[in-house]
């Protein structure tokens, strides 16, 4: 079954309780809804891991999971989804999220990457131009992030919700149907 494969890689609870760095958030972080396999719990989890995964490039993982212990979320739902960037999948999405803020802003092409190449190239002057370059290329990709960040984290949740309940429905169809063929 899924969630005992999910259940074996979760930590222990009474390691974490003697942990030396994790015990000063005492009883919050052993609540039982933190670690627990459900559908609000995961749904949650992947929501708030994906929106800080794609929101921010640093401390992604510290970030998800304080928010999951806020929200009593599934905390190892959370920081796996973080993972949404990763060397791999970086710079694709920063890219998508670079175009879609500057599609937003409407300023299209307002640097081109012969110009990014050019800059690069550079001497000590290159530099002033490069910090240059990256203060207009901000706005863009902030805007590209904090879009992409919220619309896929609120789709995750109820793609995830979605999915569970389709699951839950088709076993109970398939219970009923194999009980009406049994008696």
């Amino acid at each position: 079954m899924l969630p005992e494969r999910f259940r074996r890689l979760l930590p222990d609870p009474h390691t974490l309780r003697e942990h030396r760095a994790l015990r000063w958030l005492g009883p919050r972080l052993h609540h039982p809804r933190l670690w627990h396999i459900n559908r609000r719990g995961i749904a949650l989890g992947l929501a708030v891991g994906v929106f800080f995964g794609l929101l921010i490039p640093i401390a992604q993982i510290p970030a998800a999971a304080i928010v999951a212990l806020l929200l009593r979320a599934n905390i190892p739902a959370a920081i796996g989804s973080t993972l949404v960037t990763n060397p791999i999948t970086f710079a694709p999405v920063y890219y998508a999220a670079y175009r879609l803020g500057e599609w937003m802003l409407g300023a299209e092409g307002a640097v081109s990457t012969q110009e990014l190449e050019n800059v690069a190239e550079q001497t000590s002057t290159g530099i002033v131009l490069w910090v240059e370059r990256i203060t207009t290329v901000g706005a863009p990709l902030a805007l590209g992030l904090a879009t992409l960040a919220a619309t896929l984290s609120i789709l995750l949740y109820f793609a995830v919700h979605w999915a569970w309940r389709l699951r839950i429905v088709r076993a109970w169809r398939k219970r009923r149907d194999k009980r009406s063929t049994a008696g």
